[in-house]
C-alpha cells in the first residue's frame, strides 16, 4: 500500500482550529493541542447555550406575564387557563409583548380569561 503523506492536510487542520481559536487568552489561541482542547469545550458551552437561551426566555415571558395578569386582579396560571377554556391561543412571548406594549388589549384579554372561567 502506498504511503500517505499528511503535511498539507494537517497544516489546514491545525489551521482551521487556530482560526476557530483566534481572540482566546494566552497559548489558547496559539498552541494547536491547547487552542483545539478550548475550541472543542467552546462548541459544547455553545451548544449548551442554545439550549439554556430558550429555557431563560420563556422564563422571561412568563415573569412578565404574571406581572401583567396580577396588574388585572389575576395570577398567571388563572390567566393562562381562561385564556385556553375562551378558545384564544396565543403564545406566551407575545402575550409579555402585550403586557409590556400594548396593556389596554392585554387587560381586554385578562377580562376575557375571567368571563371563561
Amino acid at each position: 500500500m502506498a504511503r500517505v503523506k499528511r503535511a498539507v492536510n494537517a497544516q489546514k487542520k491545525r489551521r482551521k482550529m487556530i482560526k476557530l481559536a483566534k481572540g482566546y487568552f494566552g497559548a489558547k489561541s496559539k498552541q494547536y493541542r491547547a487552542a483545539s482542547e478550548q475550541v472543542r469545550r467552546s462548541l459544547r458551552y455553545a451548544y449548551v447555550g442554545r439550549k439554556l437561551r430558550k429555557r431563560n426566555f420563556r422564563s422571561l415571558w412568563i415573569a412578565r406575564i404574571n406581572a401583567g395578569a396580577r396588574a388585572n386582579d389575576l395570577s398567571y396560571s388563572k390567566l393562562i387557563n381562561g385564556l385556553k377554556v375562551a378558545g384564544i391561543d396565543i403564545n406566551r412571548k407575545m402575550l409579555s409583548e402585550l403586557a409590556i406594549h400594548d396593556p389596554e388589549s392585554f387587560t381586554a384579554l385578562c377580562e376575557k380569561a375571567k368571563a371563561a372561567k
